[in-house]
Order: C-alpha cells, then sequence, then structure tokens
C-alpha cells in the first residue's frame, strides 16, 4: 500500500491521504477581498485529490499584508468576501481547509512579483496600490534601500497579537477546519525569530528565549481563541541560510516550545529573511530540516521544497521524513498531480463523477469508481 495515499491526522482533523497543498500568494484580492480569481484558482486545486488545501498568506491586518493586493481577513465583510469561494469547494470538493494567517512585518507594503516585487514607500503608488508604513521588532529594514520599519512598541505587539486572535477567530466562523500561522519566509512572526532582525534590548530581543517569546504569545493566543477541533500548527523557516541567523537547532527548541503549547503540526521551510541568504536549491532540499525537527520533537510534520515527483514523495513518506509532504509550485504545473502520483503509485483518490471518464482503462480503480459510464 502507498504510504503517501495513506491516512493521516492533524490534531482532529482526519486527512484521506498526505498530500497537502501549500498556501500560495495570489496577489489578486482588491481591498484584501477574494475576487474571481480566488474561485477558480482554489475551485480547481480543490479537484486535485489533495487531502489538504492551505489558503494563502491572509493577512491580519491592513498593513500586514506583503502587497496591496493581498488577500486579508482583517473583518467580517473579507469573511463575507470568502463565504462563496467556501461554498463552492464545500458542495464539490471532500477536500480539508486550511488558512495561513500572518503579517509581514517589514517586508509589507511591496509590489506584486510580476510587477517587480519591490518595497513600495509609503505614499508612493497610485490608488489602490499606494504604499504604508510598515512595522517590525526593530527599525531595520530589509534591504539596504528600503522603508526603515517602525518598531513595534507594546500597544503594537498587543494590536498584532489582537488581530491574529480575530482573524482566527473568522477563520472558525467560516467553517474551516485549521489554521496556520505563518512563522517563516522572513515575515513578522520570522523577523522576531531571527537575530538578523530582531536587535531589540527589551524582553522580546537578545537571548534565544526572548526572540521566541512574541511569536510564542501569539501562537498561545490564536490556540486559545478557536476550539481543539480546529487544527492550528505553525509554518517556519528552519533556517535562514546565512551565518549568524536563525537556524534548525534553534528551530529545534522554537518546535518543542510550540509543542507545549499544543501544536497541532509543523510546516517546515527555510530562508526569507534576508537578501543574503544563499540556498542550496533543488529536490527535497529542506527535507532535512523537516526530518530533523520530526524525529527531536516528534511533532505532525509537513516537509516542502521541490517535491516533483511520486517516487520522492513516496520515499519521503516511508522514510519518516515527513508525516505530510506539501506541494507549491508543482501543483500549479500539474494541478492533477495527485491523480498522476496515484497512478504511479497504485493508490486511489477522490475526483469529481463529472471526470470519472478521464480515467485511463488500464487505471480503472484509479477513483475507487466501478461504474464509468459511457453515454
Amino acid at each position: 500500500m502507498s504510504q503517501l495515499f495513506s491516512p493521516f491526522t492533524l490534531g482532529s482533523l482526519q486527512l484521506k491521504n498526505r498530500i497537502a497543498i501549500a498556501p500560495m500568494c495570489q496577489y489578486s484580492a482588491v481591498d484584501g477581498h477574494a475576487t474571481e480569481w480566488h474561485m477558480i484558482h482554489l475551485g480547481h486545486l480543490a479537484l486535485s485529490g489533495a487531502a489538504l488545501l492551505t489558503l494563502e498568506a491572509t493577512a491580519v491586518s491592513p498593513e500586514g499584508r506583503i502587497s496591496p493586493r493581498d488577500l486579508g481577513l482583517w473583518s467580517d465583510a473579507h469573511a463575507r468576501s470568502l463565504q462563496p469561494v467556501i461554498a463552492a469547494i464545500r458542495k464539490h470538493s471532500p477536500v480539508r481547509l486550511a488558512v495561513q494567517i500572518a503579517h509581514a512585518g517589514r517586508k509589507a507594503s511591496s509590489n506584486v512579483p510580476w510587477e517587480g516585487g519591490a518595497n513600495i514607500a509609503p505614499g508612493a503608488g497610485e490608488g489602490n496600490d499606494r504604499g504604508w508604513q510598515t512595522v517590525a521588532p526593530s527599525a531595520v529594514p530589509h534591504a539596504e534601500g528600503e522603508t526603515v520599519p517602525l518598531a513595534l512598541d507594546d500597544a503594537g505587539l498587543a494590536k498584532v497579537k489582537d488581530d491574529f486572535v480575530a482573524t482566527a477567530r473568522r477563520v472558525h466562523a467560516l467553517g474551516i477546519e485549521a489554521i496556520e500561522v505563518h512563522g517563516a519566509h522572513g515575515y513578522l512572526l520570522h523577523q522576531f525569530l531571527s537575530p538578523l532582525a530582531n536587535q531589540r534590548t527589551d524582553r522580546y530581543g537578545g537571548s534565544l528565549e526572548n526572540r521566541m517569546r512574541f511569536p510564542l504569545e501569539v501562537f498561545e493566543a490564536v490556540r486559545n481563541a478557536v476550539p481543539k477541533e480546529v487544527a492550528v500548527g505553525m509554518r517556519i523557516s528552519a533556517t535562514d541560510w546565512v551565518e549568524g541567523g536563525w537556524d534548525v537547532e534553534q528551530s529545534i527548541v522554537f518546535a518543542n516550545a510550540l509543542k507545549e503549547l499544543g501544536t497541532d503540526f509543523i510546516h517546515v521551510s527555510s530562508g526569507g529573511v534576508s537578501p543574503r541568504q544563499k540556498i542550496p536549491v533543488g529536490p527535497g532540499y529542506q527535507i532535512q530540516f523537516a526530518e530533523r525537527i520530526r524525529h527531536a520533537t516528534g511533532l505532525p510534520t509537513i516537509g516542502v521544497g521541490l517535491i516533483t515527483e511520486p517516487e520522492h514523495a513516496e520515499s519521503i513518506i516511508l522514510q519518516g521524513q515527513a508525516d505530510m509532504v506539501a506541494l507549491a509550485r508543482g501543483i500549479l504545473y500539474d494541478p492533477r498531480w495527485p491523480w498522476h502520483a496515484a497512478a504511479k503509485l497504485g493508490a486511489q483518490v477522490d475526483a469529481p463523477p463529472q471526470y470519472w471518464r478521464s480515467q485511463p482503462h488500464d487505471l480503472k480503480q484509479l477513483f475507487g469508481a466501478t461504474r464509468l459510464g459511457q453515454r
């Protein structure tokens, strides 16, 4: 039996296989509101056969957006714009849903990637794409020449935490089964963790214990804001790929602290906090970190990063390197990746009955359908 297509649970959340779709920013919202693009994009991914579909980094506040076109969930009106998307997925797919809730910190107020991705200075830009003042642990910009962020004071820290909690409650009110707190890729919570971005001298800076304090406070507040039936985890960057930065040893300490707070999973990525990073990109280049954290903590672990071949994904699960694999760009390129993986590995996958006749004649049990109809 294929291990990739064996069931798994994240907390109380039961999943039919070990394939997750990672959150992928679409930069297609209007003032944070979901649009027709989200219906199309998430709708077709919901038919992929993956067990878990995670919505893109969803801002907890306007200033927490990466770009002016990021999805947001900082008001009930934003939740209402997502409701038709969620309803359509529920009607036509058994996929389980998660939302990655996020604050970009000093990497906020940026252009969308296809327009260069550069930082937008406060007040620069036009119309809805105007820039704003960013915030961060310390008044240190992400890169030379970018906007210097405001260092968060006690009131600012309290607001960020409250924003995460309010957003988590809206996720739950939408009936979504899981929440992923974004602590990776150089965004706000990662900025607190990394000594490259965090130069504070108060209780939130300096030592590892202090740098972990605010991300742990945010996670604990989110975990306490929703019922235990909602799976809550965190995505982290296991290393900054910069000497003197955040690394896997610190990540293990942090993951164990999350475990004490009741995390249901950890999603292990890397990088993003510094333009000085040097990443040796290759197939499964981050799996080593997922494996180390999984073995050191026993936490349900999602591995990600250039996992493109079904046999490789199967091997990761079989060897205990991760409990689940997450796909991002690979599933954009091949939105039926789980179908093709199931065919190669001799497994079954969920597919809507409208598509059953697409099944090749030599793979009659791929969809678990015995009557395909010939009309």
